[in-house]
């Protein structure tokens, strides 16, 4: 008669679950989750009373590689929401032969009036990170590697080219469904390249007459370009680059936004300072809307419990 086999002890039956789940957390984050593209519908009540609404389109942190033609054909597809104006708030790409790729995932965009900043992997493409990086408060405490210079002229060329108006430490001005709007933005902060431009001159739409709406375009949220958005009377501000955490807690949220934002802010629709501005206790707060982006790092590609996205606002009178 054969002696059973004796039963791992407790502690070692829950080491075992342990590394199957997280085999599993793996396999959902980087097979499923980071290709499982969502469509975030807001509505932000921000307009002058009376008017009609206003779509804009904000897409941002595509990091496009060669060969992702899945996320090419649903970006190329967010032109059937029909948007007065697509915001595009960088990091568009991440090889320096993804040109063709991005051209093409836009192309349907770019008939429509548009306006975009760029973020640093547009500048530089990236390098082998370690991916726990983004639980660092500030990821750029990492020892620099060499990096890749990527055609960010070009780039700005082809968008410009089309209609859309480059912000990157610039003011200008769009009319779009019979209203006009004034334009702020700065270029990236992660790579300390923002200046915010001076209020006032010719180049601020306001100076010239009523403006419908007055709206601030960056990559990085970090704290010192949200407070001069604030500063310079923006009603709303779009902004990028955190990824939403890329890797979220179920029930918490993210563990970091890779810059000096807070936690709560790290994705998703907000007030700025303080409490969102339709709330008795968000008096002088202006609007911020924060998007979790398309992409990962092709050194990072995993996210979990936060899906790449792109987000249709839909602005309504306040």
């Amino acid at each position: 008669m054969s002696t059973p086999s004796p039963r791992p002890p407790p502690a070692g039956r829950a080491v075992g679950g342990l590394a199957l789940a997280g085999a599993a957390a793996l396999a959902w984050a980087s097979l499923v989750e980071v290709r499982w593209y969502a469509l975030r519908e807001v509505t932000v009540p921000v307009l002058p009373a009376g008017q009609d609404t206003l779509r804009i389109l904000h897409v941002s942190d595509l990091h496009l590689t060669p060969g992702q033609r899945r996320k090419v054909d649903w970006v190329r597809d967010l032109a059937t929401l029909d948007p007065h104006l697509v915001v595009d708030t960088g990091d568009n790409w991440a090889h320096l032969d993804a040109m063709p790729a991005l051209l093409h995932a836009l192309e349907p965009l770019l008939a429509v009036p548009g306006a975009f900043v760029l973020g640093s992997n547009d500048y530089l493409g990236p390098g082998f990170k370690n991916p726990a990086r983004y639980l660092l408060p500030d990821a750029r405490r990492e020892p620099p590697r060499p990096p890749v210079p990527l055609p960010w002229r070009e780039l700005v060329s082809r968008l410009t080219s089309a209609g859309w108006i480059d912000l990157s430490n610039r003011r200008d001005a769009i009319d779009v469904d019979g209203r006009r709007l004034s334009l702020v933005g700065t270029d990236d902060a992660h790579m300390d390249r923002d200046e915010m431009p001076a209020a006032g001159g010719p180049d601020d739409a306001r100076t010239a007459g009523l403006v419908d709406l007055h709206v601030g375009v960056t990559h990085a949220p970090y704290r010192r370009v949200l407070d001069a958005m604030h500063a310079d009377g923006v009603d709303l501000t779009i902004a990028g680059h955190t990824h939403g955490g890329q890797l979220a807690v179920p029930g918490w949220g993210a563990l970091t936004t890779n810059c000096d934002l807070d936690l709560r802010r790290a994705k998703g629709l907000h007030g700025w300072p303080g409490a969102r501005p339709d709330r008795t206790d968000g008096a002088g707060s202006s609007w911020l809307h924060v998007s979790a982006g398309l992409g990962t790092s092709p050194y990072a590609p995993v996210r979990f419990a936060c899906r790449p996205e792109a987000t249709l606002l839909t602005l309504v009178p306040a």
